[in-house]
């Protein structure tokens, strides 16, 4: 039988930063799924771990986004040092003479926010450690590959951060160094769209709902199988969703032909399942910003109903 389906990102060469688990690698299977050849970077490989000390690596990220149809490429990268970031572009160059998609997932601050502390009560050294982490992997990363990206017209740049502007606007993220850092990667989206459209590309933030990422379910003790005994602890854990979500968001922007219609804007996985009308793998939708603002906020009781 003929392969009559062509895959909407075959051929399309993505670099995916910070994809050793969580929302990147969510990102990373979904841009695979789509047939995309997938650049996945992170601290913990097979061989060596990074400070999270957790069992996922960037290689099996690899190995899953193949699994998923595309070609995975597992890259060891600290992204906070730049000539290593400027020699991963320069293989990209070499091996695909393109890119295509950016993808600035690079996060690694779970251990360093304390919540509910001033900044003068805050430890300053994990303060401005999360800063570097959250900002300057981002713009270090933006000033090496998009060199690469804007070189075709119609590149994307996603970067991702919790919480839509809207809702960050509105509220405290409890630290005032997460604040900043989540607050100011919908800015930079924003002013790399100033940039990027005089070139004909395209850049977004991006945000996952309540997300259950490997992390995640650990806190709550349980694994994606059963998911929802955490609803014991967390009633209003029944909005969340899989990293898959948002890798699908992704993918349906990237395959956009006028996504360039988003640029500059902030936007979520769950607003994004609206217009492009997918699902996440149980085959709900779930709409977090949504039941964060009208049912958890108000104090109504747990009920995704009509939610998802």
């Amino acid at each position: 039988m003929s392969h009559v389906y062509k895959k909407p990102l075959e051929g399309k060469i993505a670099l995916v930063a910070g994809a050793t688990r969580g929302a990147g690698r969510g990102i990373a299977v979904e841009l695979g799924a789509a047939g995309a050849t997938v650049y996945v970077t992170g601290r913990t490989t097979r061989q060596k771990q990074s400070e999270y000390r957790r069992p996922e690596t960037i290689e099996d990220t690899a190995d899953l986004v193949t699994q998923a149809g595309g070609t995975g490429i597992a890259v060891p990268l600290d992204h906070l040092v730049p000539e290593d970031v400027a020699a991963l572009v320069e293989r990209i160059r070499r091996e695909q003479g393109r890119l295509d998609i950016l993808v600035n997932d690079i996060w690694g601050g779970e251990h360093l926010f304390e919540w509910d502390k001033p900044v003068w009560e805050h430890d300053l050294e994990k303060g401005l450690r999360m800063l570097r982490l959250a900002i300057d992997t981002h713009l270090i990363t933006a000033h090496h590959a998009l060199k690469l990206m804007i070189e075709k017209p119609g590149g994307l740049l996603v970067e991702v951060t919790d919480g839509t502007a809207e809702y960050n606007a509105e509220h405290y993220r409890l630290s005032p160094f997460y604040d900043l850092a989540k607050t100011a990667v919908t800015r930079m989206a924003w002013a790399h769209g100033k940039d990027l459209k005089k070139v004909g590309s395209t850049s977004v933030s991006i945000t996952p709902g309540w997300l259950r990422s490997e992390m995640m379910l650990d806190i709550y003790e349980v694994t994606e199988e059963n998911w929802r005994d955490a609803l014991i602890a967390q009633p209003h854990f029944c909005i969340s969703e899989t990293p898959r979500f948002i890798g699908r968001a992704v993918a349906a922007l990237a395959a956009d032909p006028d996504r360039a219609r988003w640029n500059g804007q902030s936007l979520s996985s769950g607003g994004l399942a609206k217009v492009y009308e997918f699902n996440d793998v149980d085959g709900s939708r779930p709409d977090c910003w949504r039941y964060m603002k009208e049912v958890q906020e108000p104090g109504k009781p747990a009920d995704a109903t009509g939610y998802r």
